[in-house]
């Protein structure tokens, strides 16, 4: 079920990107902001890299955060983190209640996913979950010379695109994914890079 609300300024987003693939354990970062805004907090956990339990550690991480109760939209950077440790979005919105939006810089080259896929175990089980996210859908977030891709979980497509946009106040990606995408990065090689 999708849900529909009213969107403030300052709606409460948290978004999650992994850090850089240099150990077998790979950081994950969330940044809870208010609109693309403010921060107001910093959470972490660590996932498997190439693993299958992204999800149980993103809804471990989201659901024993002091935010979790404020919390409105969980945002991440594509449905695998951590190489490809695949976040189930539909049961990741179902066993928060918060409204999940995927966001990626270009549309996902399927046949390339699915031959990399092949070298990991229970690749049939990853490629099932990663199509569970849905349909995509192009839209603009600050630049419309440069589009954005989406999927999302538990809301209408026309809000997710509008929260895109409203968090999206430095550049092309929304601030809470690319300050999660900083710090993580930060953490785990000394300094950030790369892009959100």
């Amino acid at each position: 079920m999708s849900l529909v609300f009213h969107i403030k300024p300052e709606i409460r987003i948290l978004g999650i990107d992994d850090s850089a693939l240099i150990r077998d354990n790979i950081l994950i970062v969330g940044a809870f902001f208010r609109g693309g805004q403010w921060l107001d907090g910093v959470m972490r956990s660590e996932i498997t890299r190439d693993g299958m339990d992204a999800t149980d550690r993103i809804i471990d991480m989201v659901t024993s955060s002091k935010h979790y109760g404020q919390i409105r939209i969980i945002m991440l950077d594509g449905v695998t983190y951590g190489g490809f440790n695949p976040v189930d979005i539909v049961r990741l919105n179902e066993d928060t209640g918060i409204p999940v939006i995927v966001l990626m810089r270009e549309f996902p080259d399927f046949e390339k996913i699915k031959t990399a896929l092949h070298h990991l175990p229970e690749a049939d089980k990853r490629m099932e979950m990663m199509l569970r996210a849905g349909r995509i859908i192009e839209t603009i977030s600050k630049d419309s010379s440069n589009p954005v891709f989406i999927q999302c979980a538990g809301i209408e497509v026309c809000l997710a695109c509008d929260i895109v946009r409203l968090s999206s106040t430095r550049g092309n990606i929304p601030e809470p994914l690319r300050v999660a995408h900083l710090i993580a990065t930060g953490i785990v090689c000394g300094e950030s890079r790369g892009k959100a």
